[in-house]
Order: structure tokens, then sequence, then C-alpha cells
């Protein structure tokens, strides 16, 4: 087994390195004056397994042609088995042809991956779940639901009711409110635009109860946001957001700052940019991937580590 980091989320790679109990492979990673990446193996990964960590984050296009430029030079130095594990999966939310004269992205970055000569996918908390029908390879989806329900389950909040913030996610929402034994609850929502959101509507009892709104990603907060002052109006005494990838603006910051919402939980799936005073817990998922990565290597079932499949 050779580990890899590339430069998107390099704490992240040291963690599940360190939870394996091996050492990161040595890439040379630099930029031509033109600003195109150069990347050099330093490691002979001949017939060796290779798992690069690279989630597609900010900034995604950067993050996603050095993720490829890595596959590529790891394919041609005879690597047996090249594994991509992208604990953030960016263009998901372009999933489907939702309007005339629009890309689907996440399937051009599906094809793009398997081009450049990915083997395998290992994914978290993908945008919509049909991303891995996109594939033509394997692909495991893992799921930060574990985590999260672990760290709300010790927070002991009174009269819980997990809130999904829109119709999208109330499969989700459903599982979690039947692992943590709560109510739940949904706002239904209309989207002005890319950055602009309006609530709609509201099914379910949250008057005097701690809601905990839970998605899979937060970037300008427009979503929970809007979602939150709905659940403030109808006597919601305190409001959480549990996010899996905090792929957080400057604009999303200054909104939760001046929100309902008391306080962020997120993964360290990506990284966290500087939030200033405004509360933030980052739970980290590097055993998630890491045990992943151990299962995948050895062969073996990995499928105890899909606990939301079976809630949803």
């Amino acid at each position: 087994m050779k580990l890899f980091s590339g430069t998107a989320n390099p704490e992240l790679a040291k963690s599940i390195a360190a939870y394996l109990g091996v050492s990161l492979g040595e890439v040379q990673i630099s930029r031509f004056p033109d600003s195109e990446i150069f990347l050099k193996v330093k490691d002979n990964i001949r017939g060796q397994d290779v798992y690069i960590i690279q989630p597609t984050c900010k900034p995604p296009n950067e993050s996603l042609m050095e993720l490829l430029i890595m596959i590529d030079a790891m394919k041609r130095a005879s690597a047996k088995r090249i594994t991509a594990v992208m604990p953030y999966y960016g263009y998901a939310r372009q999933d489907r042809k939702d309007q005339p004269r629009v890309p689907i992205t996440a399937k051009l970055v599906a094809n793009l991956l398997v081009a450049a000569g990915a083997n395998r996918i290992l994914a978290m908390d993908l945008h919509a779940q049909q991303i891995m029908g996109f594939f033509d390879i394997p692909v495991d989806h893992l799921f930060a639901f574990p985590i999260m329900v672990k760290h709300l389950q010790q927070r002991n909040f009174d009269k819980l009711v997990v809130v999904s913030p829109d119709t999208g996610g109330v499969k989700v929402a459903y599982a979690y409110a039947r692992m943590l034994s709560s109510d739940w609850a949904i706002v239904a929502k209309q989207r002005r635009g890319p950055t602009e959101v309006e609530s709609l509507n509201l099914v379910g009892e949250v008057k005097g109860c701690t809601a905990v709104m839970v998605d899979d990603m937060v970037t300008t907060a427009g979503t929970l946001c809007a979602a939150a002052k709905m659940l403030k109006a109808h006597g919601a005494k305190d409001i959480y957001a549990a996010v899996s990838h905090a792929t957080l603006t400057p604009v999303g910051v200054e909104r939760l700052k001046q929100s309902a919402i008391k306080e962020l939980i997120v993964t360290d799936s990506v990284p966290l940019i500087d939030c200033g005073t405004y509360p933030v817990t980052v739970l980290s998922v590097a055993e998630l991937l890491g045990e992943a990565i151990r299962r995948i290597n050895d062969n073996q079932s990995v499928t105890s580590l899909f606990r939301l499949e079976s809630e949803i």
C-alpha cells in the first residue's frame, strides 16, 4: 500500500496515514512559470496499490487537475491499482440537465478520472448518490453519518428535532432522526439564484425544540440561514447545523454570524476557512477513510462502513 496526498487537504492525508500506521509517499508538486502543474513521484510504486488523497475543493479546477496529473503519473510509473480517495467530490451539484444547454459536469469529472487511469473511487457524502452510476469502475461511497450521530448523541440535546433544510435531504434527515430517536421536520424552499434562497414552508413541529439541520455541504449558507430563520419564527429554541463538507466562502461565514444558527458542526473533508469568533466544531473523518482504505487494500468487505444506506 502506498498513500499519496495532493495539496488540497494534506492535514487529512497525514491523519489517515497515521491511522493506518504508514508514511505518506513523497511526491514533488510545483508550478511552471505560467502556472502549469509539474509533478514527480519520488517513490518506487511499481506493482503497488496506490491511494491518492485529494478532495477537489477550492480551488476546484486546480485540485481536480492536480488529481488527474497524479493519477496519470502513477499509471505511467506502473502502479498495480490506483484508487482516488475523494473526501469531497467537486462539481457534484451539476449532476443532471435541469435546463436547456447546460452540462452534466459531475459526469464529465467521472469520465476524466477514468480516462486518467483511476481504477477505483473512494468518496464520501456525494451531493447526489446517482453520481456513483456515472462510473464504470468500482465506487465506494462512505457517509459521515456515523461520526455526526455519535457526536450529536454525546451532546445530549433537549427535545431534539432533526431538520432537512430542503426537500432533497428528506431521506438523510429521516435516517438521522431514526438513529437519534428524535422527531424530524422539513423546510421547503425555492431557490432564486445560485446564492439566493427563499424558504417557503415548514413541515413538522419545532416549537420549544433544539433543531439540528443536516446537509451534505455549505458554501454561501443561503439555504441553511433561510431555513434557520423559518425555524426560529416557528418557535425553535436553539438551532444547530451539521454539514459534511464545509466549502465555506467569506459570504457564507458572514451569513452564519448574522443567522439564528448557534453552531456549525462539520467534518475535515475539506480545509476550513477562518470563521473568526463564530463557533464551529470540526469532526475528523480520517479514521473512517483510513479503515475503508485498509479494507479495500486487504480485499475485505466495506459494507459495514455504509451505515447510512441501511437507514434510507
